[in-house]
């Protein structure tokens, strides 16, 4: 079954050219339901290009161009500890030790680019705590213009939140990498303008593969959203997913 064909505004890209990989993946994602999906991306998704989603029972697919896959997706449980989220001043902290601001591939990303202005992009600067842990930490406050009609934060952007802040949690062991698997479970959607606080942390690596955990909670501690991601390390230059 193809639904109609869908378009990845300039707004929403991670690179230059191509949209935000957490952001493609929970558009993808939502065709599912939005919630215990695992979402893999196979090539970078094109900015302002018809892009066409075919679906099954319990899957979905993204193309472009005649036949070239661009992302999959499958219902599939997500497995993850999530640990409690630290208190909202020391995430205020933490965010001035995001090292994008001296150094970041990407400074348009619609996520983590600091370029981005306020009600643009999301401005996710994830720094690392100072608390003995391997956790980075930023603070969410999602704009108006994120909200569906009911005011709540559209499912595609609680993705959206779920995936840069992993990558700064392995950047340092990582190097320049892309978002490979991406797989979100939803407990709720906040209304917008509400404080929120996403974390991330590494699980494991295995060669150029660095498995991550975020997530998203309000200032009084409750799950909001959790995401289990795989980072893959370039070996050479490519243009990345996310």
């Amino acid at each position: 079954m193809a639904f109609d064909a869908i378009r990845l505004d300039r707004r929403f890209r991670g690179p230059p050219t191509s949209g935000n990989g957490g952001y493609v993946a929970g558009l993808l994602a939502t065709t599912l339901g939005g919630s215990d999906v695992v979402v893999t991306l196979r090539k970078p998704p094109p900015l302002d290009a018809d892009l066409q989603v075919e679906m099954g029972a319990d899957a979905a697919a993204l193309y472009f161009d005649d036949g070239v896959l661009i992302a999959t997706a499958v219902r599939e449980a997500i497995e993850l500890t999530v640990p409690p989220p630290p208190p909202i001043e020391a995430v205020r902290e933490a965010e001035t030790r995001f090292t994008g601001f001296c150094n970041h591939i990407f400074p348009g990303c619609f996520v983590c680019g600091p370029e981005r202005e306020p009600g643009d992009g999301l401005r996710l600067f994830t720094g690392p705590l100072n608390d003995g842990s391997d956790r980075v930490a930023a603070c969410f406050i999602p704009h108006a213009s994120l909200a569906d009609d009911d005011g709540l934060l559209r499912p595609e952007f609680l993705w959206s939140a779920l995936d840069c802040p992993g990558y700064f949690a392995v950047s340092a062991t990582a190097g320049l990498a892309v978002l490979g698997r991406l797989g979100c479970t939803l407990h709720s959607r906040p209304p917008v303008g509400r404080a929120l606080i996403v974390t991330g942390w590494p699980i494991a690596s295995d060669g150029r593969k660095h498995t991550v955990g975020t997530a998203l909670h309000d200032t009084g501690g409750e799950l909001i959203a959790a995401g289990l991601a795989t980072w893959v390390s370039l070996q050479q230059e490519v243009s990345p997913a996310s």
